[in-house]
């Protein structure tokens, strides 16, 4: 089953997350504590299964110090 643009879109977005995390030297664990998180969130979101509230995602930002904005762009 081909994925809609939208999903393709939420797919850059976590790749984007995990390339930040990973660029920042915080594991899932490091960055899922920092945001007041379950790791395995973080894990399903980066891989795909799950799709973030506005309120994860935001705390993920917050806990890496990054823009939101920055995960939007083309």
């Amino acid at each position: 089953m081909a994925l809609t643009a939208v999903e393709k879109k939420a797919m850059r977005i976590a790749e984007r997350l995990k390339n930040e995390r990973i660029r920042l030297d915080l594991s899932q664990e490091a960055l899922a504590n920092k945001a007041g998180i379950d790791r395995k969130t973080v894990n399903r979101i980066e891989n795909g299964h799950f799709s973030p509230s506005m309120t994860t995602f935001l705390l993920l930002c917050d806990a890496m110090k990054v823009d939101a904005r920055n995960f939007f762009s083309k």
